[in-house]
């Protein structure tokens, strides 16, 4: 006699029934093979995305620092033009400024000359005459005009100032003061004590004049006499108490 669900034996055969397989037991076979296979990829897969991530970190670390030492180079490079050319600007200038002072230098070799000669002449022992005033101040006027000229090359004019011009206040600089009679001589330049210099318009050095003032009348500056003892003033009025 068979149980439920079992398959009926034959009691000839002697041989005993095989168990039929459960479904429980085939699922749980099936699941457990993709299982074992997923964790084993799974593994692998963490390791090479992590190797991955390294490797790609390391080369864009690689790459910056290549690139800091190229931008070091470009640096050290404008640091060496930039030298350069500072250098080279200052050359430039000093014989910039060597040219301009080579008139001057022209102007004071060529005073000295003179001022020698003149100093050689005035010594000499066998001079039979004394100096000549209007040589001298020849030989003076003849200075000045040189320093005027080296000054003209470097661009500073000399202008000069005649007697009797009215005073000006941006071009002249008063150094005294001359009392003068003649009403039209009041405020106007009497004596040029020294010239002034100007360049493309603006004034270097104003010219040292002498300015004539108006000198007040004898009347006007004599103070009033005091009112005698016997006097008395009343109003405006002077009375004679006596």
């Amino acid at each position: 006699m068979s149980r439920d669900g079992e398959p009926p034996v034959s009691e000839d055969s002697g041989a005993e029934p095989e168990p039929a397989p459960t479904g429980d037991a085939g699922d749980a076979g099936d699941e457990a093979a993709p299982a074992g296979a997923g964790d084993a990829g799974g593994v692998g897969g963490v390791g090479g995305v992590g190797a991955a991530l390294h490797a790609e970190v390391r080369d864009a670390l690689a790459g910056l620092a290549a690139r800091l030492d190229r931008e070091h180079e470009r640096a050290a490079h404008r640091e060496a033009v930039i030298d350069r050319l500072h250098e080279e600007n200052q050359r430039l200038r000093r014989g910039e400024l060597q040219a301009m002072l080579e008139p001057v230098r022209a102007a004071l070799y060529r005073l000295h000359d003179q001022a020698r000669r003149e100093s050689d002449r005035l010594r000499a022992p066998d001079l039979a005459e004394a100096p000549d005033p209007r040589r001298t101040a020849a030989l003076l006027a003849a200075v000045a005009d040189e320093v005027a000229d080296a000054l003209a090359r470097l661009g500073v004019e000399r202008f000069t100032v005649e007697p009797g011009a009215p005073y000006d206040a941006s071009r002249h600089r008063p150094v005294a003061v001359t009392p003068v009679d003649d009403p039209v001589a009041d405020g106007t330049v009497t004596a040029v004590q020294s010239d002034g210099f100007e360049q493309s318009g603006k004034v270097l050095r104003k010219a040292a004049v002498s300015v004539g003032r108006l000198a007040e009348p004898a009347s006007a500056a004599r103070p009033a006499e005091p009112a005698s003892a016997g006097e008395a003033t009343h109003n405006g009025q002077t009375t004679n108490s006596g």
